[in-house]
């Protein structure tokens, strides 16, 4: 079977567990808590998710700091019935949306003491126990209309979690929220034609921001077996949904064709609305992923009163996975941390290439810090062949960018996995402290600091 999962993103063949990890430099006294991260990691060729990037079972790789110390690293797969049953073990249960039972790969997030693997289209979240192990899939007590959602976005102020729920079998995505103890209060049908993908949204103080954008579930594409059956349709117009959090009311505008996986910020601005992308050209060309052109960073002003938006090119550079710090959800903020991705295409997904035979400068070494206010950036390189995660923002103290940014690293001289502690006020300078993880990570997908 033809597999993208090579390079840096072949699997894990074992379940680790491991305890006083080694440090250079200290660990934050302040850190307390555990940095997880989420991705796809088929358990070997026979696995239904094998032959696509996007769908290898979940597995959930964790550091434990506390007191200046590493305690521990583990790694598990996320045991959905199918998991269980590869391993050796009983099901967790047998709840589900639409007989839809998936091993969510795409995030984990901690939501009142409790945490979750993530995953969209349908699918259930699944709770797992604070060591990594799993409890079962959830619906939040029954709150849940049907699925959930792979991005959410917390709001600061209130409490409240969002998430933009879609599911190909419905004419509609579900506005969810679950106020501070985890529980859903409040979900809200919005009706879009096509059945569009909507990977992630954005949250500002007065909206709910919603991404229509021409990727849509392929009827053809599905028939034919495709193992992730959506398609750019260029009959689909592209449009940003405001969706006023006080009424109910959602008012379209429509915007230059592109396709968005991920949002870095949104806010309120006077009347309008400023949010910051991830874009690019075109994407699931023929429902291929390695079609569509490079990804930029861009920020689009949305005037509601008059119906238009505009677009500004912040970075023109091929990056991806943005993160900034979360206290300044929906709010106008200053900095922004993403990981530069050189051959992006070939990198996601490598269509007829061999992963084996691009260069190491494939998977790039670098992470960016973004200052908004400026419209500077600074980089942050590590070694050649030492390809680096998602960047994840820690606050350590008031100011925005007092705190650190986490992200596990390949090392290759010793062909493994180190989580690297970056000081966000000396991005280029050394790392405050880095540990040494026991096994190499694949590169994934999504991640969170769940403080204790």
């Amino acid at each position: 079977m033809a597999t993208p999962y090579r390079g840096g993103f072949t699997p894990a063949t074992e379940e680790i567990t491991a305890y006083d990890l080694p440090v250079t430099g200290r660990v934050p006294a302040e850190l307390n808590g555990r940095y997880l991260r989420n991705g796809p990691n088929p358990l070997g060729l026979d696995d239904p998710g094998a032959a696509h990037l996007f769908l290898g079972a979940g597995m959930v790789h964790g550091v434990r700091l506390r007191d200046g110390r590493a305690e521990w690293y583990r790694n598990r797969w996320v045991r959905n019935a199918d998991v269980a049953g590869r391993l050796g073990e009983q099901p967790r249960s047998v709840l589900a949306h639409e007989g839809m039972d998936f091993s969510p790969n795409t995030h984990v997030i901690g939501v009142a003491g409790r945490t979750y693997a993530t995953m969209e289209a349908g699918a259930l979240p699944y709770e797992l126990g604070y060591e990594l192990e799993t409890l079962g899939p959830c619906d939040f007590d029954g709150g849940l209309p049907g699925g959930y959602a792979a991005h959410t976005h917390l709001d600061p102020v209130s409490g409240e979690l969002h998430a933009m729920a879609y599911y190909f079998g419905w004419d509609h995505h579900q506005h969810i929220v679950l106020d501070a103890k985890g529980t859903v209060i409040h979900t809200r049908d919005i009706p879009i034609a096509d059945k569009p993908m909507m990977h992630d949204f954005a949250l500002t103080g007065r909206y709910v921001v919603l991404y229509d954008l021409p990727v849509t579930f392929s009827m053809p594409h599905a028939e034919r077996g495709s193992p992730m059956p959506y398609a750019w349709n260029e009959e689909h117009g592209s449009r940003v949904g405001l969706l006023s959090r006080a009424t109910g009311e959602i008012r379209w505008v429509e915007i230059e064709p592109c396709w968005v996986f991920h949002t870095l910020n949104a806010y309120d601005d006077g009347a309008q609305v400023v949010v910051d992308v991830v874009s690019y050209p075109k994407r699931f060309v023929d429902a291929r992923l390695d079609l569509g052109g490079e990804p930029s960073l861009d920020r689009w002003r949305i005037d509601p009163a008059t119906g238009t938006a505009s677009r500004t090119r912040l970075d023109d550079r091929a990056q991806e996975f943005p993160r900034m710090d979360e206290r300044r959800t929906g709010r106008p903020y200053r900095y922004g941390y993403t990981a530069a991705a050189r051959d992006l295409v070939d990198v996601i997904y490598p269509g007829d290439a061999e992963l084996e035979d691009l260069p190491d400068e494939a998977f790039d070494n670098t992470l960016i810090k973004h200052d908004l206010a400026r419209g500077t950036q600074q980089q942050r390189q590590f070694g050649r062949g030492a390809y680096v995660g998602e960047p994840v923002f820690v606050p350590a103290g008031d100011a925005e960018d007092d705190g650190y940014v986490l992200s596990f690293v390949n090392n290759p001289d010793r062909g493994a996995a180190d989580l690297v502690i970056l000081p966000a006020q000396d991005f280029t300078g050394d790392p405050v402290a880095v540990v040494h993880l026991p096994a190499r990570v694949p590169l994934g997908f999504h991640g969170s600091w769940v403080a204790d």
